[in-house]
């Protein structure tokens, strides 16, 4: 087994109005815990169809999660039912290169912590005569009483879905998910 010395961290937090706040948390737990973290930066806004600073700006964010030895990955959901883009392919980019992956997901209610139960409250569903959950345009909504998606959910080491007043700054599923791979890395 690699050793696990840096930890990526993903998730809608970089998109906070104080992410810097929020990261200094983070990054402080992460060096309690004896992990280096890596925290992603956003790309700075600009005017827009700049593709080379895109461009540029993956090749660097690519180079980074290369460098991580696990992951830890808020899978909050964020602008929908779901977690945040970026935060789920920086995930399976690190499944891709053999890193542990630990993730939490926070809600806030119970109703919340099952992902039929997020999309059928945010966006709508209802079961079909078939008993098959069913969204607004009639797709068939992943129903295996699991809080995200199959994919997701098997991926990780450890998923901890904690129900709180503030699911996009609480960190009590990253403190988990260092105990976690505390254990996991002795």
């Amino acid at each position: 087994m690699r050793p696990v010395r840096s930890l990526w961290l993903a998730g809608p937090q970089v998109w906070l109005p104080d992410s810097e706040a929020q990261a200094a948390r983070e990054r402080a737990l992460c060096l309690d815990a004896g992990f280096e973290p890596l925290i992603p930066a956003v790309m700075p806004p600009g005017e827009g169809g700049d593709e080379l600073a895109a461009r540029q700006f993956y090749a660097a964010r690519m180079a980074q999660l290369r460098q991580a030895d696990a992951a830890i990955v808020n899978l909050t959901p964020f602008r929908g039912p779901s977690a945040d883009t970026a935060a789920v392919f920086e995930a399976g980019v690190l499944a891709g290169l053999g890193r542990p992956i630990f993730a939490y997901l926070n809600v806030a209610s119970e109703l919340e912590a099952e992902y039929v139960g997020r999309v059928d409250q945010m966006l709508g569903a209802s079961l079909d005569e078939n008993r098959v959950w069913r969204d607004a345009d009639d797709c068939q909504v992943e129903d295996h009483g699991l809080p995200e998606t199959v994919m997701l959910w098997g991926e990780a080491r450890r998923l901890f879905v904690i129900v709180t007043h503030d699911p996009l700054r609480d960190l009590t599923g990253l403190e988990l998910c260092l105990e976690a791979l505390g254990l996991y890395a002795e």
